[in-house]
């Protein structure tokens, strides 16, 4: 049992952000090495990648995930876990892609997955198992993300459009 702020937790509830830690744990790696290699390889793109996947695919991946799963009074589904790792994945994949491929509509068109996995870590995240102040801080990170999917949208646009 993990005890958090009084409430108790199983490990199964835990193993349900196994994707989002897993996934966040290569992404951090492999963005330090991105960072190491940026300058040997001379990889224009290199600290916006190394920052990307250390700070969207890595560090807001897994706190998205593990905020959910540590305050929802009921944990999410398999399923819902599945659907929001595919979405967010998949819209970090097509920011990427969209990035080095110069192609602002995939940039674009990535927003509509990233959006919706915000959306249900959001709400995924509803219930009265964690403290108020952790609820509020993991909805507040969730809202800084989706105000800066239109930003990098209109980056992506200034840059390539």
């Amino acid at each position: 049992m993990i005890v958090v702020d009084g409430g108790t937790h199983t490990w199964h509830r835990w193993r349900l952000a196994r994707p989002f830690l897993v996934i966040g744990a290569i992404a951090i790696v492999s963005g330090g090495l991105v960072a190491a290699a940026t300058s040997p390889l001379d990889l224009e793109l290199g600290p916006w990648l190394a920052a990307f996947l250390v700070l969207v695919v890595g560090v807001a991946q897994i706190t998205l995930g593990g905020g959910q799963v540590a305050m929802a009074e009921e944990p999410p589904t398999n399923g819902v876990v599945w659907t929001e790792a595919l979405l967010w994945n998949g819209g970090v994949a097509m920011t990427v892609l969209g990035t080095y491929g110069e192609l602002p509509l995939v940039t674009t068109l990535a927003a509509i997955p990233t959006i919706a996995a915000l959306v249900l870590f959001a709400s995924a995240g509803s219930g009265s198992q964690g403290p108020r102040w952790l609820q509020v801080s993991h909805r507040a990170f969730a809202l800084v993300i989706l105000v800066s999917v239109p930003i990098g949208v209109a980056l992506a646009w200034s840059r390539h459009g």
